[in-house]
């Protein structure tokens, strides 16, 4: 019977999950609030171009208009 290179352990997976890539920092001391913000903001905006153009609009004088016609409909 052969013995494993491993000695019967389990080999790691991932071997270089526990270590920093290079340039990282332990800690969260880049962290800028307002950078975060920033991104926050972006993505609510790309959301919101996204469904403009699922629904079919362009302006926001549409989407009231839109909103209006619905209302309408449902009255």
């Amino acid at each position: 019977m052969s013995t494993s290179a491993n000695n019967g352990q389990t080999p790691d997976p991932n071997p270089n999950a526990n270590q920093q890539h290079e340039g990282e920092e332990d800690d969260d001391s880049d962290f800028d609030p307002q950078e975060y913000d920033t991104l926050l903001h972006i993505e609510r905006l790309e959301t919101l171009e996204e469904e403009m153009q699922e629904l079919g609009v362009t302006t926001l004088e549409e989407v009231r208009r839109r909103i209006d016609e619905l209302h309408r409909q449902l009255d």
